[in-house]
């Protein structure tokens, strides 16, 4: 019986989110809330700090996306 692995992401967006470079965040924040799941405001400095990650790296995407052309 063949094995049916899936292909990779034909593109970053649908990267896994250990591709990440706000990886460390994201797991920051996952620890945060397994420690605080009961006070989930302990760890909105994690939320944060990811949010901020994750704004910056789309920045970066879309500064990449304007410089290239679908038609070159």
């Amino acid at each position: 019986m063949a094995s049916t692995t899936s292909p990779p992401p034909s593109y970053p967006s649908a990267a896994r989110i250990s591709d990440s470079p706000c990886f460390p965040q994201y797991t920051a924040s996952l620890k945060c809330l397994e420690e605080f799941s009961t006070d989930k405001s302990k760890c909105q400095e994690h939320f944060d700090v990811y949010k901020e990650c994750k704004k910056k790296e789309r920045e970066a995407r879309l500064e990449r996306n304007k410089t290239r052309s679908l038609f070159s």
